[in-house]
């Protein structure tokens, strides 16, 4: 894996890793978002597993390529939905989601860039 895709994949996973973990914490900061777009505790549940679960496919990516380029364009799907929906909801405060969303297509692009 070149160093630009391992840096890049570790940093990414490190950040879902550590969001994940907050959705399932649940600190007030978290609830006041969830409820801006209105998440549910079991949807929260949900979101963070998957986050948690991405984590791991960019980890366990860095010694097969493929499983971490499915897991970053899951993020790219996951973070154009969270993005969806504080449109929806009419919530504004998407700025988390959106730096996310820019990690993880530049994630996949190097990614796939040092597959090919």
């Amino acid at each position: 894996m070149h160093i630009a895709a391992l840096i890049l994949s570790v940093l990414l996973a490190v950040a879902m890793l550590q969001s994940g973990a907050m959705k399932f914490v649940r600190p007030a900061w978290i609830r006041q978002f969830a409820e801006a777009v209105h998440l549910t505790t079991s949807q929260l549940t949900v979101l963070g597993s998957l986050q948690i679960a991405a984590a791991v496919g960019l980890f366990w990516g860095i010694w097969f390529s493929p499983l971490a380029i499915a897991a970053a364009i899951g993020l790219v799907l996951y973070f154009t939905g969270a993005i969806g929906a504080h449109i929806r909801s009419g919530d504004r405060n998407m700025l988390g989601a959106m730096i996310f969303l820019a990690l993880s297509i530049a994630t996949s692009v190097v990614l796939i860039l040092t597959v090919a």
